[in-house]
């Protein structure tokens, strides 16, 4: 599949390979969304490997990403996974630097529901980009998957996290309860966002 979304233009072509390459979002004139790919795997691996204390508080993966083979298994896994669970997840490039991931999760496709998750290096923090990235990946997931819930999990005291779905609209629905094992904090709960399609109208 190959999908190109700029300036509100969407051309699709379906064809059979093993992945589905060249996916491009354009956010705005700074920020690109590019499907992941197997050459990722080296960027996405320094990032977390050079940020371990910034991004281990909040990410549980990043006490098991030891290696660039680690993360090229996880690169593998999202390429490879069977039709019904594969998931679009996309690097994030900001004036062409890697600067995180944002993705779609746990798609439900029968009852139209997915969830975002999502990433970013500390030196892009504070700029408005992951906000303005999950916004562009709601519009996505609505218009063109036929999404009709989406939702966003945050553990409670993630405020950088958290203040994006506040930001966008999404509804807080409530707490999960140790819904998240982290590394050095144990189990911790989940606040529970959401928005509707309905919510755009």
């Amino acid at each position: 599949m190959n999908i190109i979304l700029t300036n509100n233009l969407v051309i699709l072509r379906f064809y059979k390979s093993q992945h589905c390459g060249n996916m491009t979002i354009k956010v705005d004139n700074e920020i690109i969304l590019r499907l992941l790919e197997r050459l990722d795997a080296s960027e996405i691996f320094h990032a977390i490997d050079t940020q371990r204390e910034y991004l281990g508080r909040w990410l549980p993966f990043v006490a098991l990403t030891c290696t660039l083979s680690d993360t090229e298994m996880f690169v593998e896994s999202v390429l490879n996974a069977p039709e019904e669970r594969f998931e679009l997840i996309f690097i994030i490039r900001v004036r062409g630097e890697f600067a995180g991931l944002v993705g779609f999760k746990d798609t439900d496709r029968l009852n139209k529901k997915t969830e975002i998750g999502y990433w970013l290096s500390e030196r892009f923090q504070k700029q408005g980009i992951m906000t303005r990235s999950v916004e562009k990946l709601c519009e996505y997931a609505f218009n063109r998957l036929d999404i009709n819930r989406i939702q966003i999990k945050c553990a409670v005291g993630n405020h950088v996290s958290s203040n994006i779905p506040k930001r966008l609209g999404f509804r807080f629905e409530g707490i999960e309860r140790d819904g998240e094992l982290l590394t050095d904090l144990g189990f911790v709960d989940l606040e529970v966002y959401s928005r509707l399609r309905s919510d755009q109208q």
